[in-house]
């Protein structure tokens, strides 16, 4: 049986937030913030799956205050389009546990 990461188009496996994804994180943050209609003052990107399409979706586990967490998705595009990260979704009440 075929797992969701060798489906072509599948988001892979949940992985540990490296720099890089926490920098994304962090460029969205305020439209997570408007989303919410909350400020945050922690906010830190702790892991992360990806699709691979015409850029990158992401799904991302960001801890926020109080030790709570969020679950933000977003399209990052291919670095030549010079376009800026969308976001396309915020998951509030989530827990440290709960699946990506």
């Amino acid at each position: 049986t075929l797992t969701m990461a060798a489906m072509v188009g599948g988001y892979g496996d949940v992985k540990s937030a490296d720099e890089h994804v926490r920098e994304f994180v962090n460029q969205i943050k305020a439209d997570v913030e408007a989303s919410t209609g909350k400020s945050y003052t922690k906010f830190h990107a702790v892991t992360y799956r990806s699709q691979v399409v015409a850029g990158t979706n992401y799904k991302v586990k960001v801890e926020i205050d109080d030790g709570n967490y969020l679950h933000v998705s977003f399209f990052k595009p291919l670095p030549h389009t010079g376009a800026a990260s969308e976001l396309k979704g915020v998951e509030e009440g989530k827990t440290g546990t709960d699946d990506l």
